[in-house]
């Protein structure tokens, strides 16, 4: 369910408790939004090292973990790992144990029981398919390792798989005022189907600060980095500068990209951040889309800024009080920012979004007529409330359930819409009226690109991954087909990538499932080629 969590203020994480304890809570996201959270203790005493935990996810997921944890003795052999809780609604516990070589484990999930034995390496690092904290260990085995090091891990309760490092880069993280080092490393897990990447990052004691899972989109984030103070510098292009916008009540924290020993006045692109991708460099399957894009784009000619979504990174106010509306006045006053900067020519500004933060930016240039062309980069021409079922549906096709708790799960989620657009029926879904009741998730619903391209009358240009499989193509036919029958545009152009999926990398079936595997983590020169030609043309009749 594409519904946000409050996350909390910047919190730095909290010290050992006099048992050597530490607890720090992770905030966990699927496609961007926080579905919600895990709490997590790790002690380390003589006795051993013990990381517990309890959390609760809301569907797709909809995982609730009562009690987690798992046991390894002082030289990081495990002992015991146990979990209970439910996953949909049905009763879920695991206990394994561990010795001479093997891991033996029970499990039950809902009137089934399963009993199994695995062959496991003396000091295999356990990673329990329900439980996100027990990447703690993991993160504390890395600590000293180097590009090559191979790991035994056990996937509790499937099989052991080697998880090799294929490369550490060093990070910084700010969180208010506070700066840290990370190390930020891919992983890959070498399983029968080939090599699952993954990325985790830690600290300098090798405390566990992210997880991401490319082919899930899911982001388990330590709760100080994911506050709105936060920002992670994912992704830094040569001649970034920082630049603080005056909003409504709170400032925009943004990256301004410029080109290399240019003077005069330059062109500009604001890059919408608002309903989708949240940070300022667009992170989406841990590729920075937006940070590549922009510096394309620099090298190109033009100034481009990209900032963080209101309650994201380091910029203020609340996320899920923010109106599809409130998030396109936040472009407009970036807009309203690059306009008035000396070195930036008025009369060439352009507006880009990428997915659904296309709609942000055009709902910011109907609104705004310091927009002078509009780019929306594989973006949805659905209502909100469609393409909220379409990607669910897309996501329960790659889990294993029937054809009827798949539908069971359209039919709630079609409850719970209904819920809230309409105020009533909550008593059906009433466990999740305090993550889906907002005024974000309202008006996401209630979007409709249809209405909003009736008021957009800049120049338009549609740009679309041909394996795009995870917002098939025909949203670019249909939106390109509403700009030019409804909008008032004059200029509408669809152009199509070939061979890219929905992140514009090269792809071969363009499936959620094959990001992980893709080499080539590098936005597709083809994108930045057809955005800065069209800009140059279009922008330059207004010299």
């Amino acid at each position: 369910m594409l519904v946000l969590l409050s996350l909390g203020a910047d919190a730095a994480p909290q010290q050992p408790a006099a048992d050597g304890s530490e607890t720090q809570g992770f905030v966990v996201f699927l496609r961007g939004a926080a579905i919600g959270r895990e709490d997590v203790t790790t002690q380390i005493s003589p006795a051993g090292i013990v990381i517990s935990g309890r959390g609760r996810l809301a569907p797709p997921l909809d995982i609730v973990t009562s009690r987690a944890e798992v046991r390894y003795r002082p030289d990081w052999t495990p002992e015991s790992l146990s979990i209970q809780g439910t996953v949909g609604g049905k009763k879920i516990s695991l206990t394994t144990t561990f010795a001479n070589g093997e891991a033996r484990s029970e499990g039950v999930e809902g009137d089934r029981t399963n009993a199994q034995v695995d062959t496991v390496s003396p000091q295999t690092v356990v990673i329990p398919i329900l439980f996100f904290g027990a990447y703690e260990a993991l993160s504390r085995r890395i600590l000293s390792a180097s590009p090559g090091t191979e790991l035994p891990a056990y996937l509790a309760p499937h099989a052991e798989f080697p998880v090799r490092v294929r490369s550490i880069v060093p990070e910084r993280v700010q969180t208010g005022t506070r700066t840290f080092a990370i190390r930020r490393y891919t992983l890959a897990l070498d399983t029968p189907e080939g090599d699952l990447l993954f990325q985790l990052s830690s600290d300098a004691e090798g405390r566990l600060v992210r997880v991401t899972l490319p082919s899930q989109r899911l982001d388990v984030v330590r709760e100080d980095v994911a506050a709105s103070t936060s920002r992670t510098v994912a992704y830094l292009n040569p001649g970034d500068e920082p630049l603080t916008v005056p909003a409504a009540g709170f400032n925009i924290a943004a990256t301004v990209t410029r080109p290399k020993d240019v003077a005069g006045k330059l062109p500009a692109v604001a890059i919408a951040s608002g309903s989708g991708v949240g940070d300022r460099d667009g992170v989406v399957a841990g590729v920075p889309l937006m940070g590549q894009l922009a510096g394309a784009l620099a090298d190109a000619g033009f100034l481009v800024v990209r900032y963080d979504k209101r309650g994201f990174g380091q910029t203020g106010g609340r996320a899920e009080s923010a109106t599809m509306s409130d998030l396109a006045d936040d472009a407009r006053a970036v807009i309203r920012a690059i306009e008035k900067r000396n070195d930036v020519d008025s009369r060439r500004v352009a507006i880009l979004g990428y997915d659904d933060n296309a709609w942000i930016a055009l709902l910011a240039a109907s609104r705004e007529n310091r927009v002078d062309a509009v780019v929306a980069i594989a973006a949805p021409a659905s209502t909100g409330a469609e393409l909220v079922l379409e990607r669910q549906r897309l996501m329960l096709d790659r889990m294993k359930m029937s054809d009827a708790e798949r539908q069971a799960k359209i039919e709630e989620q079609e409850r719970i819409h209904a819920a809230v657009l309409t105020g009533k029926g909550w008593e059906t879904v009433e466990q999740y009226r305090k993550q889906a009741d907002t005024p974000w998730f309202q008006s996401y619903l209630k979007f409709a690109p249809a209405q909003v391209l009736d008021d957009v009358d800049q120049p338009l240009l549609i740009v679309h991954g041909e394996l795009d499989r995870e917002l098939p193509l025909d949203h670019a036919t249909r939106l390109a087909e509403l700009a030019r029958t409804i909008g008032d545009s004059k200029t509408v152009e669809l152009v199509t990538i070939r061979g890219v999926n929905h992140l514009f990398l090269p792809a071969t079936t363009g499936d959620v499932t094959e990001y992980p595997s893709v080499t080539d983590r590098t936005m597709t020169s083809d994108v930045t080629t057809t955005v800065s030609g069209w800009l140059t043309k279009t922008l330059a009749g207004r010299r």
